[in-house]
């Protein structure tokens, strides 16, 4: 067992170099972004809209800072088991982005996952989680994005393997697997534990890398935030309910909403990959109040045992390093 003294210096130590490594993000992030501040208390739609920018994690999707690509511009590939979608460009330019979008095709968007001209989307866009998003919420959203700066930037086309590349296929898999309404959850839930779920299933739509797809690409319901072996990039993602041997059932929510700020695992580790990315853009500019709510959420979930990493780790929890 730890002494108590070695774990309180360590948290110390964490806690330190989570703040600088918050501060340096902050500073490199500021040179892509607009300068609005997110806020979801704000009497401003576009502040309310930049934090639910964040809060549904848009920027890392939509943003190609690995090749220089500009705040939204899409233009990132996102891999897959059936291959690559390009992240299309959603600033405000006319021609190539969402400029000529009314609010009501922004809406058509999240919520049945169809363009304005009725082109139906690839699920990659996770309009399955995002169709349980309220409408204020979609259009303080709208209202945040008219006010980037457009970028000229035409959309890159995707990389799907046959038959996911032919798109008339999609509808067969509407019909299977998405009902155009998102659980809304129990409105007699505790306002607490009701806030966490709205965050992480469908603003945060944590499901779409923390759940397994079956062969067809639709999650498997019995594995709800069990972890996935094979995750974007093909890198394994972690079980995130409270099981206590392959889950985070050894967290507790302070623990939780820590690392949700900061990347910081209980055990020192600095999580990396498309999970550090999730907290520099997005969760990180959370307010507190909105960390502890999804810790607390996350905590309630079913313990479902599921050993996604075929590798042993040495905290009893997540997996470092790359599992993220």
């Amino acid at each position: 067992m730890r002494d108590p003294k070695v774990r309180l210096s360590a948290r110390f130590a964490r806690c330190a170099v989570g703040l600088l490594l918050a501060a340096a993000a902050t500073a490199m992030f500021a040179a892509v972004s607009p300068a609005t501040e997110p806020d979801p208390a704000s009497p401003d739609p576009v502040a309310r809209g930049a934090y639910v920018l964040r809060a549904a994690g848009c920027a890392t999707c939509h943003t190609d800072v690995a090749n220089g690509g500009a705040f939204l511009a899409g233009g990132r590939m996102l891999s897959s088991p059936w291959g690559a979608i390009a992240a299309p460009n959603i600033t405000p330019d006319p021609e190539t982005g969402i400029g000529g979008w009314s609010d009501e095709d922004f809406v058509r968007a999240l919520r049945d996952g169809k363009s304005p001209e009725g082109r139906t989307y690839y699920p990659a866009f996770p309009y399955t989680a995002y169709s349980g998003m309220r409408r204020e919420d979609m259009l303080d959203l709208k209202a945040y994005l008219d006010t980037v700066e457009p970028v000229a930037s035409p959309d890159r086309p995707h990389q799907l393997r046959f038959p996911f590349s032919v798109r008339l296929f999609l509808h067969p898999w509407r019909w299977l697997f998405f009902d155009g309404a998102a659980d809304a959850g129990d409105p007699a839930q505790d306002k607490h534990l009701a806030r966490g779920r709205y965050l992480v299933e469908t603003l945060g739509h944590c499901a779409e890398c923390h759940t397994p797809r079956n062969m067809l690409g639709a999650l498997k319901p019995g594995l709800h935030m069990a972890g996935s072996r094979y995750g974007p990039g093909g890198i394994s993602v972690p079980n995130i309910t409270p099981d206590a041997e392959t889950g985070i059932g050894s967290w507790s929510e302070v623990d939780l909403a820590f690392f949700l700020r900061t990347g910081f695992t209980p055990y020192g580790d600095d999580v990396q990959g498309e999970m550090r990315e999730a907290i520099d853009d997005g969760l990180r500019h959370l307010t507190q109040a909105d960390l502890e709510a999804m810790a607390a959420y996350l905590k309630a979930l079913p313990a479902i045992r599921n050993p996604v990493s075929t590798s042993p780790s040495p905290p009893p929890a997540f997996s470092s390093g790359g599992d993220w």
